[in-house]
Order: structure tokens, then sequence, then C-alpha cells
């Protein structure tokens, strides 16, 4: 049998769902620029820089970078925003109480590229729905307090 949330956290999920909806897509957008730059540099030997003498940004080769290596940063920001990913998929598994498989799987989202965006719909859906089946049995259970 699976268990549920604990009453105490129902109120707090749809925060907990938009902070991963939010950090889901963040993550996902940097994890597609990361493998862009990826292969900017490994396969074809460039790097982005910012505000040198090519311009504002440039393609410049590999190890020649003299300004702002927009690379770095990129590579910077996804592993930040990965670990918020993360704390956001802890944080909502937790509450929802799901098997360790799903905060496992969730977790993948941030490394597997466009992974993040398929899952960030699913569990967003799936959320959903078990609140509104709970806002839904309360109100019937309302009702029927009300005429009795």
């Amino acid at each position: 049998m699976p268990l549920a949330p604990k009453p105490a956290d129902i109120p707090r999920i749809p925060g907990a769902l938009r902070l991963y909806q939010v950090a889901s897509v963040i993550t996902g957008v940097f994890l597609l620029l990361l493998c862009a730059e990826v292969i900017l540099k490994f396969i074809f030997g460039y790097e982005i820089e910012l505000g040198g003498a090519f311009g504002f940004l440039a393609l410049v080769p590999s190890g020649t970078v003299t300004a702002v290596n927009l690379s770095t940063g990129i590579l910077i920001a996804h592993g930040w925003f990965y670990v918020l990913y993360l704390f956001a998929d802890f944080r909502l598994w937790s509450m929802m109480r799901w098997p360790f498989w799903r905060f496992v799987l969730i977790a993948l989202g941030g490394v597997v590229p466009t992974l993040s965006f398929f899952v960030e719909v699913r569990v967003a859906r799936q959320v959903k729905a078990f609140l509104a089946a709970r806002e839904g049995s309360a109100t019937i259970e309302t009702v029927q307090e009300a005429r009795a």
C-alpha cells in the first residue's frame, strides 16, 4: 500500500511543486546550453567569450579566452541550479511520500538532456491530480457533514 502525504504537509505541497517546476525548467535549459557548449568545445574546439576583443559574444579557440569565459559560467550555473533542482525534488518527494526510485528518476531529469521537461509535466500532473482529488473528497465530506 503506497503511503499518502501527511495531513500537515498537504498545504505546503503546492509551494513545493512550484519550486520544483521552476527549478526543473531552469535546470533543463542550462543542461541544454551545457550540451551545446560541450559540443562547441570538444568537437569544434571553440569556447564562448563574453566582452572580449571580438565583441560582446564571440566564439574563440579553446584556451584563448581573455575576457569572461561564458562556457565555464554555463557549467557552474548548471551545477548550482542542479543542486536547487535536487533540493526541490527531495522536498516534493518527501512530502508526497513516494518510493525512492521516483526520487532517483526525477533526479535524472537534471542529468539527461530534455528529460527534466517531460518528467516535470508528468510529476506536476500527478501532484495536481492528487490535490484535486483530495480537495474534492474534502468538499464531499463538508457537504455530508452539513446535511447531518
